[in-house]
């Protein structure tokens, strides 16, 4: 049998759950998850291979309306997602009304003539399932969908039949990537993701968005038992420094001992994580500092 690949892009609005489906897909948690809008700042690709089949995941920043470069950088990562690609998974909810991104998506599928699935998530949520006809019908109504798939990813419903769905979109092909390879990004770029979840997770309103973490060493010791690392969180102001620390440390004692549970996990080793909180103001704004904290997207 010839071997199939295919690069699927997982798009839609924010927190509809496409990190949550990923990480599903995959079985392994690739993309940090909360319920905050733009958890997800840069596109990550995560590989799931199955005897002759490969398929190249792509998950995307939500779509939403730009206020700062930064922003500026999520949106461009969503829309060149769409290049080159053998199908899109447009993530929805089951309720509410369809908005402007959603609707520039759909007409880029129709000019594109991209293969697309519609995902409707989380309809384990829906206590009346005939509204689920409505939704479907309010979306197929602006674009013509290769396939309707209700899925609830927390019951881990209806996956399968996604999954069937997709590999009707594989292409013969080499694969392109090993085929143990979970995801391109490097290690470094994950820990510090696993960070940013906890700050995410642990930080209320503006602070957490404006919060970038970089892992500035991450070294195995010589006897090979321990792993450090050593990371950076940048914020935008010194208040902002100052409730991340926390009074007498507790604060951020709490991210770096929950982010560390977690590294040990992914890396499956012990970690000795050091974190150090740093200012740099208005740092979403600045097109240096983005592209130093690797969040710039470049074709």
């Amino acid at each position: 049998m010839n071997s199939l690949s295919g690069f699927i892009a997982i798009v839609g609005r924010p927190n509809v759950g496409k990190s949550s489906l990923l990480n599903a897909l995959l079985g392994e948690k690739v993309a940090i998850v909360t319920s905050k809008p733009q958890t997800t700042r840069t596109k990550i690709t995560g590989v799931l291979t199955e005897g002759e089949k490969q398929y190249v995941f792509i998950d995307t920043p939500g779509l939403h309306k730009a206020r700062t470069r930064l922003g500026d950088n999520m949106v461009k990562a969503v829309n060149m997602s769409l290049n080159d690609i053998d199908a899109v998974l447009l993530v929805t909810e089951p309720e509410g009304e369809i908005n402007k991104a959603e609707q520039n998506l759909m007409e880029s599928i129709q000019r594109m003539k991209l293969p697309a699935i519609l995902v409707i998530n989380k309809i384990d949520l829906l206590s009346d399932k005939k509204k689920l006809m409505e939704r479907t019908r309010q979306f197929t109504d602006l674009c013509a969908f290769d396939a309707v798939v209700p899925i609830s990813v927390a019951e881990k419903d209806g996956l399968d039949l996604l999954m069937k769905e997709i590999d009707k979109h594989l292409v013969e092909s080499v694969h392109f990537f090993p085929d143990d390879t979970l995801t391109d990004q490097p290690e470094r770029v994950i820990v510090a993701e696993r960070i940013r979840e906890k700050i995410l997770l642990n930080m209320r309103q503006e602070i957490p968005h404006g919060t970038a973490v970089v892992v500035e060493k991450m070294r195995e010791r010589e006897q090979g038992d321990i792993i450090d690392i050593d990371a950076v969180i940048y914020c935008e102001r010194a208040t902002h420094k100052g409730m991340l620390i926390g009074k007498g440390g507790q604060t951020l004692k709490k991210i770096a001992s929950e982010a560390r549970e977690d590294i040990e996990s992914f890396l499956d080793a012990k970690v000795n994580l050091q974190c150090w909180v740093k200012v740099k103001e208005d740092w979403r704004n600045k097109d240096g500092l983005i592209q130093n904290f690797g969040l710039s997207f470049q074709e």
